[in-house]
């Protein structure tokens, strides 16, 4: 009796062994109803792997460690859920059922999904028609531009034009950053690239040996793929080197949609846009420290764009912006005691002071959002002796990132009327929100539209105005006095639209204003150094534009200018030219 009973126990312990030797990929494949998605156990979701064939597949985290078996792949569903679905065989023809195609999924695997036909998709609620490279398209979740997982290595989540959400292979900016006057590449440059908004759409690439870097973008896509808009400019800074853009420099937008797509895959844009030169600081202002860190936030604020300053310092501005995690570096930073202040508008962040040795490289100085409330800051402009319809935009910028030669300074993303990326706008009554604490300057009509800040400092209205948000209370500041903005003098050459290569010494021309008595130039470099003015220009009879020859020695390799024209009658000065242009460079040696 004994043995028989230890015989039916052995028994049972064996077909025990066998059950659970059994992959659990086999023992999760029990079908169920679609339409009701009832009758799975628990841990399991009912999801459509096949022509009405429903299987109960067990959820899963994609981002954790080992979320399926071998086999099997988690997948987005269109519901939101992520299950755990068998993998197929590319190339194989039973790989799937009819009308079904093995597709790309997360993690190189593939998984069989619908076909469907872009210009007439039957995918269901929730599920994007998603095309590949070979002219197959397949119906897939929308994904989550948020996750890292849904699209797989060498894919990315954009929108496209119809609103909806898919992956397809990534665009990439590639260029190279050199030295202006040497053109050699300069190794450890950062670079981002920045959207319509000013918020840094990617984090931040470090140049090599080559002085080359290359960035993955986001790009608005159509539904077969192709691309559509991807409008960016960008961002550099080096050890030794002045920033780009800065000064006199604007960053010039680089379009993503111009990308090319690649034999071995993805779509690759690099071209002279994406090649910058950088200038170099003037030798007793190089060999200097760095202070990093991160922009840490609360909430689901975005910690990317912030304008990060050290403020304090007496020879200008020293700034960087954070990258897409919010990781910032400031270079050439001289030794002392000095304080770091992050900028963003409907972002209070705390400032960190800091000490630095000469040389020193310090790391993890995070600036630290709070819940201090924001400021409000109102105003009008006058337009007056301008064409009809015209309108501008008003900004905010950092007291210490103010440079009075050039009168601008650094925007921090989001502090502009009318609100990044729209045009200007603004004829009359403005308002900025989301403003932090700080000490600011206020700038109207700073960008390209034939507007300029009246420049005769006898009339109210035409002052550089300086103001403070202060600390600690709800406030709304109301600027009582109101811009004067006037129509521009139109630059002619160098530099009408974007910085020119000249060669030898300009010729600077620009548009007559009829009722001068006369005119005045003035040349800086990249520096804010004057190299040449001459004050006192005859009036112009006879001809539309003022041609005057420029009245220096040679130009430095390599340097970028700016020429300043202002027209002027007796009792002051009437109009100048727009404050971005007239920016050329001269070849490097």
């Amino acid at each position: 009796m004994e043995r028989h009973i230890l015989y039916r126990l052995s028994i049972l312990v064996l077909f025990i062994l066998f059950i659970t030797s059994i992959p659990m990929s086999c023992k999760r494949k029990v079908p169920c109803n679609l339409e009701t998605k009832a009758g799975c156990p628990a841990g399991t979701v009912c999801e459509k792997v096949g022509p009405d064939k429903g299987l109960c597949l067990y959820d899963c985290e994609p981002d954790g460690d080992e979320p399926c078996m071998a086999g099997e792949v988690c997948l987005r569903y269109a519901d939101g859920t992520h299950a755990c679905t068998p993998n197929c065989s590319p190339g194989s023809i039973t790989a799937c059922s009819n009308d079904w195609v093995c597709a790309p999924a997360a993690g190189g695997e593939y998984v069989c999904r619908p076909e469907c036909d872009l210009d007439a998709a039957f995918c269901d609620e929730g599920e994007v028609c998603q095309p590949l490279s070979d002219g197959v398209a397949f119906c897939r979740a929308q994904c989550d531009p948020l996750s890292v997982s849904d699209c797989g290595e060498a894919w990315t989540c954009e929108l496209r034009t119809d609103g909806l959400y898919a992956c397809y292979e990534e665009v990439f900016i590639k260029g190279a950053v050199f030295d202006s006057a040497s053109e050699n590449p300069i190794e450890g440059a950062h670079v981002i690239a920045v959207d319509k908004t000013g918020a840094a759409a990617t984090d931040v690439a470090i140049t090599g040996s080559d002085g080359v870097y290359e960035l993955q973008v986001p790009v608005v896509r159509e539904p077969d793929g192709s691309l559509n808009e991807g409008i960016y400019t960008l961002r550099i800074s080096a050890p030794d080197y002045l920033p780009y853009p800065h000064g006199i420099r604007p960053a010039l937008p680089v379009d993503a949609a111009q990308a090319t797509y690649q034999e071995e895959g993805g779509w690759l844009l690099e071209n002279a846009a994406t090649d910058i030169a950088l200038i170099a600081l003037k030798a007793e202002e190089q060999g200097r420290g760095s202070i990093a860190g991160s922009i840490v936030v609360a909430g689901d604020t975005s910690p990317a764009g912030v304008l990060v300053v050290l403020e304090g310092t007496p020879e200008g501005s020293l700034f960087s912006f954070s990258d897409k995690s919010g990781r910032y570096t400031l270079f050439n930073v001289p030794e002392g005691s000095w304080q770091v202040q992050g900028y963003k508008a409907f972002l209070q962040l705390d400032a960190v002071p800091v000490t630095l040795a000469l040389g020193e490289d310090k790391t993890g100085i995070d600036l630290v959002s709070n819940a201090k409330p924001y400021g409000t800051v109102t105003g009008s402009i006058n337009i007056v002796n301008a064409p009809g319809g015209a309108a501008t935009s008003v900004v905010l910028v950092p007291e210490s990132t103010f440079n009075e030669t050039f009168v601008k300074g650094e925007v921090p993303p989001g502090l502009r009327a009318p609100a990044p990326p729209e045009s200007p706008s603004i004829t009359s009554g403005f308002t900025i929100e989301g403003v932090p604490d700080g000490q600011y300057v206020v700038l109207a009509a700073f960008e390209n539209d034939f507007l300029v800040r009246d420049p005769d400092p006898s009339i109210s209205g035409t002052q550089i105005l300086h103001l403070q948000v202060p600390d600690g209370s709800s406030y709304e500041i109301d600027i009582a006095s109101s811009f004067k903005v006037t129509e521009s003098l139109v630059v002619v050459s160098p530099g009408a639209a974007e910085p020119e290569l000249i060669a030898g010494n300009p010729v600077f021309i620009w548009e007559d204003d009829s009722s001068e008595i006369k005119y005045s130039i003035v040349v800086y470099n990249a520096f804010g150094e004057e190299m040449w003015r001459d004050d006192d220009l005859p009036r112009v009879t006879g001809s539309p534009q003022v041609s005057v020859p420029y009245g220096a020695g040679p130009l430095q390799a390599g340097m970028y200018y700016q020429f300043r024209a202002t027209s002027w009658r007796l009792d002051g000065p009437i109009s100048q030219t727009e404050d971005l242009l007239g920016v050329f460079y001269t070849a490097a040696d």
